[in-house]
C-alpha cells in the first residue's frame, strides 16, 4: 500500500533520477483545451512517494484500527440499545402477501410493500432476488431492515424504498452479499431512499448502484458502523447524500461517482469521521450551475456545514476539471486519522466562472491538531489546502505537493506544532494572505523559484511572516519585510535530490532537496544549526513519505557554510547559484 512507508522503519537513503515535468492543461468550458502556463517559467520537483501515490477503491483490505470513540446523534441509534425481535421474512424472488404480527405486507409482481403502523420491533428480513422489482416500508415506529443475501432492481424507481420517518436501521447480515440497483429515467431521490435516520449495521457486503439519482439517500442523516462493507456508485449524481449530517464510526466504504459535478459524500450538513476506511473516485468534470450562478466541479466529500476527523482513514482522487478532494463550507477539523488526497483535472471554466481543482477547501477556518495528510494535485490551478479564512496547525503531520500554492489561506496562517511540508510546483509552498506565524513545529517548504517563494506572507497587504520559533527548512527563501524573532540563516547554494543533515543541539532533521526549484535555502532553529550535504540516513522517524527523517543515524556528507539571514526581500530562482534577486 501506498501509506506503508508511515509505519515501515527507514532504511538507507540513496538519490532517485529526476522525473519529466508533465504538462497540464484545462477546459476553458468552450470545449477548447489549453495550457496557458506553457510549462513556462521557473518550477519545482521532488521525487518520491509524495509524487506518485495513488487512490485506489478497495473492498477487501480490513478496515483500520485507528478508532476515535464512536458518534451516535442519540443513543437511540445504537443498535445494541434496540429490541427488532418481530421478524417478518419476505423471499424477494417469490413474495407473498401476508398479514403477520400485525404487519400487512401487499404484493404487486415483484413490487413489495410493508405497513407495520404502530408495531414496535419490527425486523424485515430480506432475501431472494428480482430484477423487476421493489421494498417499500411505511409505519410509524422504528424498525430494521436485515439484508440477508438480498438482490433488488428496480427499472423504474427506487430498490428500497424506506418511506417511514422513524428511525430506519439496515442490518447486512454477516457473510451475505446484498445488491440495490435502480434504472436511468425515474424521479427517485436515491436507489436506496430513506425519509428517516439511516443506521447501517452488520459484517455483509451491500452494492447500492444509482443510474438516476443518488445511490444511498437519507432526507435525515446517516450513521456508519463497524464492520460495515459498502459500494455506492452513482451515474447519474452523489454516491452517499443526506440532509442533516453523515457520521463514519467504521466500516469499509467504497464511492465512485461519474456524473459532473458530483460528489462521493455530500451533506447538507457536518460530516464526522471517527474510524474504517472511506475511499472516493469522483470521476466527474465540471459544470455551470445555471441556478447558483456557478462553476462547480465534483468532489470525494462535500459537507454544507463542519467536517472533522478524529480517526479512520479517508483516501480521496478527484480526476476532472476542477474537481476537490473535500470541500466545506464552513470549518474543517483535523484532529486524527488520516487523510490522501489526489486531484489530477484542471481548473474549469464557464460563464467567466471558475471552478479551481483542491486537494481540501474551506470556507471556514482549517485546524489541525492531529492525524496524517497527504495531498497531491497535478493539474492546471490546483492547490493542496485552501482556506478562506484562518489556518491553524499545532499537531499531527501534513505534506502537501500542488501545481500552484501547496498551502493557502486568505486570512492569518499560523503553525505551532507538528510537521508541515508544502510545497508549490508553481508557486509558494506556504501563502498566507494575512500575517504568517510559525512559532513551532518543523516546517519544510519549497518555492517554485522566482518571484515565489518557500513561505509567503501579504506584505502588499501590510501583513507580515513572523518566525518566532520552530525548525524551518525553506528553499526558495522567505517572504520580503519578514521579522526574524528567531534566528534564521543561508546558504550560498544547494544541490538538487540531495540528502542534508540539518543539526540542532542532540536533535537532526535530515531531508532530501527537491529534483528543481528556488535557489535559497533558509533555515531557523532554536539555537544555532550546523548543516551538512550529501549525507546518508539509517533508522529515526520518517515523515513527508520518505522526505524527512527525524533524529536518524547520519553518516558522511560534508559541512555547508551558513551564513547570517537578516531578512529583507524574497529570494528565488534556479538549484545550484547563489541567493536569488531581492524583491
Amino acid at each position: 500500500m501506498f501509506y506503508s512507508i508511515l509505519a515501515a522503519s527507514v532504511g538507507i537513503i540513496t538519490c532517485c533520477s529526476a522525473e519529466d515535468p508533465i504538462e497540464e492543461f484545462y477546459n476553458n468550458g468552450n470545449g477548447n483545451w489549453t495550457n496557458p502556463n506553457n510549462n513556462s517559467g521557473t518550477t519545482s520537483a521532488i521525487n518520491g512517494d509524495l509524487a506518485t501515490f495513488d487512490i485506489s477503491l478497495d473492498t477487501e483490505t480490513a478496515e483500520t484500527d485507528d478508532y476515535a470513540e464512536a458518534y451516535f446523534p442519540d443513543d437511540e441509534d445504537q443498535l445494541a440499545y434496540n429490541d427488532f425481535s418481530t421478524e417478518v421474512n419476505i423471499n424477494l424472488s417469490n413474495p407473498v402477501a401476508k398479514t403477520e404480527n400485525g404487519v400487512v405486507v401487499t404484493v404487486n409482481g415483484g413490487h413489495v410493500s410493508a405497513n407495520h403502523a404502530d408495531v414496535k420491533n419490527v425486523c424485515y428480513v430480506l432475501s431472494g432476488t428480482t430484477e423487476n422489482g421493489s421494498f417499500t416500508v411505511t409505519g410509524d415506529k422504528k424498525y430494521a431492515v436485515k439484508l440477508n443475501g438480498a438482490s433488488i432492481t428496480n427499472p423504474d424507481s427506487s430498490a428500497l424504498s424506506l418511506l417511514s420517518s422513524k428511525r430506519a436501521f439496515i442490518v447486512v447480515a454477516d457473510g451475505t452479499t446484498n445488491t440495490l440497483a435502480d434504472g436511468a429515467g425515474g424521479s427517485q431521490k436515491g436507489t436506496l431512499y430513506c425519509k428517516g435516520k439511516l443506521l447501517f449495521n452488520g459484517r455483509g457486503t451491500l452494492s447500492v448502484t444509482g443510474n438516476t439519482n443518488n445511490a444511498i439517500h437519507s432526507a435525515d442523516y446517516i450513521v456508519f458502523n463497524r464492520g460495515n462493507n459498502i459500494y455506492a456508485k452513482s451515474t447519474a449524481n452523489h454516491g452517499i447524500k443526506a440532509n442533516d449530517g453523515i457520521f463514519i464510526n467504521g466500516g469499509i466504504i467504497n464511492v465512485e461517482v461519474t456524473a459532473d459535478a458530483a460528489k462521493g459524500i455530500n451533506s447538507e450538513s457536518q460530516i464526522i469521521v471517527n474510524g474504517g476506511r472511506t475511499t472516493v473516485l469522483a470521476k466527474g468534470g465540471g459544470t455551470y450551475d445555471s441556478i447558483d450562478r456557478e462553476a462547480k466541479g465534483a468532489a470525494g466529500i462535500k459537507a454544507d456545514s463542519t467536517f472533522t476527523i478524529n480517526g479512520g482513514e479517508v483516501r480521496l482522487k478527484s480526476t476532472g476539471t476542477g474537481g476537490k478532494g473535500i470541500n466545506v463550507d464552513m470549518e474543517a477539523n483535523f484532529n486524527g486519522g488520516s487523510v490522501y488526497v489526489v486531484t489530477t483535472g484542471g481548473q474549469y471554466k464557464s460563464n467567466n466562472d471558475t471552478s479551481s481543482p483542491k486537494g481540501i477547501k474551506a470556507d471556514g477556518n482549517i485546524n489541525v491538531s492531529g492525524g496524517t495528510i497527504w495531498v497531491r494535485t497535478s493539474g492546471y490551478g490546483g492547490e493542496g489546502i485552501e482556506t478562506k479564512k484562518e489556518l491553524s496547525i499545532n499537531g499531527g503531520e501534513v505534506a502537501c505537493y500542488a501545481y500552484d500554492d501547496a498551502i493557502n489561506s486568505k486570512s492569518t496562517m499560523t503553525i505551532s506544532g507538528g510537521y508541515v511540508f508544502a510545497q508549490g510546483q508553481h508557486n509558494d509552498g506556504l501563502d498566507a494572505n494575512g500575517n504568517c506565524y510559525i512559532k513551532g513545529g518543523t516546517v519544510y517548504a519549497i518555492g517554485s523559484g522566482q518571484p515565489e517563494v518557500a513561505i509567503d506572507a501579504n506584505t502588499e497587504g501590510g501583513y507580515k511572516l513572523y518566525v518566532q520559533g520552530g525548525t524551518i527548512v525553506a528553499i526558495g527563501g522567505l517572504e520580503s519585510g519578514s521579522q526574524l524573532s528567531q534566528s534564521c540563516y543561508q546558504t550560498q547554494s544547494w544541490s538538487p535530490d540531495t540528502w542534508y543533515a540539518l543539526t540542532i543541539g542532540a536533535s537532526t532533521l535530515a531531508f532530501r532537496t527537491p529534483t528543481s526549484g528556488g535557489s535559497a535555502l533558509v533555515v531557523s532553529a532554536p539555537s544555532q544549526p550546523t548543516i551538512s550535504s550529501g549525507v546518508s540516513v539509517s533508522g529515526g522517524s520518517s515523515h513527508f513519505a520518505g522526505l524527512a527523517i527525524a533524529d536518524g543515524s547520519v553518516s558522511g556528507g560534508s559541512t555547508v557554510s551558513l551564513s547570517q539571514y537578516t531578512g529583507g526581500s524574497s529570494m528565488g530562482g534556479n538549484p545550484g547559484g547563489g541567493p536569488g534577486g531581492w524583491r
